[in-house]
């Protein structure tokens, strides 16, 4: 699956008001995060490494203790273990997030919607 077109893989919403859409390979995870305005990714932390771009709109940021307000074009990473939290302010938000390895809770989460059929067991 080496091209994707992102408007044909099925947004799942995690959280409220926070749609993603999460294509992966053998190590890396690609994560398209679409926010309403207010939605917020509650403080947490993964083994996984990730970083990112906003893509879209305006963010409050938290990792470790620092606290940024992002716009688009703002990149970051975030190290393993590192806790962080977002809140998309004055408006929506998009975000495209990279994880390595792929987080396997989001692989589990998205594979409960890929219809099996007999010629697949």
């Amino acid at each position: 699956m080496p091209f994707i077109d992102i408007n044909t893989v099925k947004p799942l919403e995690v959280l409220p008001g926070c749609k993603m859409r999460t294509p992966y390979g053998e190590n890396l995870m690609l994560s398209y995060l679409e926010m309403d305005e207010g939605a917020v990714v509650p403080l947490h932390d993964h083994p996984h490494e990730q970083g990112g771009m906003l893509l879209k709109g305006k963010l409050e940021f938290t990792m470790g203790d620092e606290v940024r307000i992002v716009e688009a074009g703002a990149m970051f990473i975030i190290p393993p273990n590192t806790p962080h939290k977002v809140i998309a302010i004055d408006g929506p938000a998009v975000v495209l997030d990279v994880f390595t390895p792929v987080r396997e809770d989001y692989a589990e989460l998205y594979n409960k919607y890929i219809p099996v059929t007999d010629g697949d067991s």
